[in-house]
Formats: structure tokens, C-alpha cells, sequence
């Protein structure tokens, strides 16, 4: 299966971020059959608050 690079909208700040060919098919090895909602500015500030959350 051949991917191509797609934009998505962030759904946290609005900014629009690029799916990569090699982000595809990467998900699609790992069996997850959704695309991200966040970019990865987005994605690493949740993280850190979750991780912020758990270690109080």
C-alpha cells in the first residue's frame, strides 16, 4: 500500500501539521487505524501533564 503525505488540523491549537508517507506506515505496522488529532507540540504538553499528574 503506497502513502502519501496529508495534512491535518490540530484539534488543540488550530495549526495544521503533516502525516507523514513514513508516520502512516508506521500506525498502520502498529495496527492503529486512526489518525493523530494533535501535532506534536500538542502532543509532547499533554504528555508532560499527564506525566506531571501521575508523579504528584
Amino acid at each position: 500500500m503506497e502513502f502519501e503525505d496529508k495534512t491535518i488540523v490540530c484539534q488543540d491549537c488550530g495549526k495544521e501539521f503533516v502525516f507523514t508517507a513514513g508516520e502512516q506506515a508506521f500506525y498502520k505496522e502498529k495496527g492503529l487505524d486512526h489518525e493523530p488529532k494533535r501535532c506534536k507540540e500538542c502532543r509532547d504538553k499533554r504528555k508532560a501533564a499527564k506525566e506531571s499528574q501521575t508523579s504528584k
